[in-house]
């Protein structure tokens, strides 16, 4: 009861066409691969080093200096 055959995924598979269209599972397959694409490129993005993202900016690398809000009142 807990196990089904290759007749019964195939009656499903046919019943999901039937009911969605080949196009439609096609454009939803699409979909899914651009998403996953994008977060397999986002995961690259991430491990990329400091180094590898000055490189990416340009090799500028900007000083700077974070203050408290009383600092400057003060200054």
């Amino acid at each position: 009861m807990g196990s089904f055959s290759i007749w019964h995924w195939l009656i499903v598979l046919v019943i999901v066409v039937l009911v969605f269209g080949t196009k439609k599972l096609r454009n939803m397959g699409q979909d899914l691969g651009g998403a996953v694409k994008g977060f397999k490129d986002g995961m690259k993005e991430s491990e990329k080093t400091p180094d590898d993202v000055q490189q990416k900016i340009g090799g500028d690398t900007i000083d700077a200096q974070a203050r408290e809000k009383s600092d400057k009142v003060n200054s």
